[in-house]
């Protein structure tokens, strides 16, 4: 019976996507309720997502894409330093990025700080816009978890945005003696490690979804990134994690 009652459902399912093949879920078993009383099926609206996702019907919506580097502005941009350069410890290369999570009315922006060597997150916040105040606050959980030495030499990486240019991100560097270095071209080539990293905490640990609030968001973001750090082994650390490659080299 179970099966007759899914060819049935499937069967208006196909009727209504003739006349309106993009139509989603929603409106589908809006539009379902009183045929399938009529045929005296109970269907709840899960069990027709999960019917739909069994059956690969589910409408897949291309998300918005927000633009988070802003190179257009007034602010100094530094040349690239890490261009050839070869990172033999920890806390010699940081890179920053920022990537965007999806919320339910809108995004979140997630400043990230990693290490190169260790490709460790050392730093990272989840802010409601593109401002500054998050990378700066993701920079410094970096600075105040790495115990710096002047003595030895850290370059700061990132793109050539206004939140890393301004005043205040430039400063905070500048005080704890860190050289400055910027993609030259906007190519995220030139920071593939920090888009490597955006990829796998999207892909591998479910930041790719859509969240129903900042706090929905940052509980899953505390999540990704302790899981990365401490269970996630790296075949370019020779399958050891970060944190335990970050640890033995402090």
């Amino acid at each position: 019976m179970v099966y007759l009652q899914a060819a049935i459902v499937l069967k208006l399912v196909e009727q209504i996507r003739q006349e309106m093949p993009k139509l989603g879920t929603k409106k589908v078993y809006h539009m379902l309720k009183e045929p399938l009383k009529e045929h005296g099926i109970k269907m709840g609206r899960d069990k027709l997502f999960t019917l739909f996702a069994d059956y690969e019907l589910l409408i897949r919506r291309k998300k918005r894409k927000p633009i988070t580097t802003d190179s257009d502005h007034p602010f100094f941009k530094y040349g690239n330093l890490v261009r050839g350069f070869t990172v033999t410890r920890i806390n010699q290369v940081w890179v920053a990025d920022i990537t965007y999570l999806h919320l339910q009315n809108g995004f979140g922006y997630l400043s990230l700080i990693t290490d190169i060597f260790s490709r460790k997150i050392i730093g990272y916040q989840l802010y409601h816009n593109l401002s500054a105040v998050g990378p700066l606050k993701a920079l410094q959980m970096a600075i105040d978890g790495a115990e710096l030495s002047q003595s030895e030499y850290l370059i700061h990486h990132s793109d050539r945005g206004l939140q890393y240019c301004c005043s205040d991100y430039i400063t905070l560097l500048r005080d704890h003696f860190i050289a400055i270095s910027m993609t030259q071209n906007g190519d995220p080539y030139e920071n593939a490690i920090a888009e490597r990293i955006n990829g796998i905490l999207k892909s591998e640990f479910g930041l790719y979804a859509t969240f129903k609030s900042m706090y929905e968001a940052s509980v899953a973001v505390e999540f990704a990134i302790k899981n990365y750090n401490n269970l996630r082994p790296h075949m370019s650390l020779k399958l050891e994690t970060p944190d335990s490659v970050h640890q033995l080299l402090h």
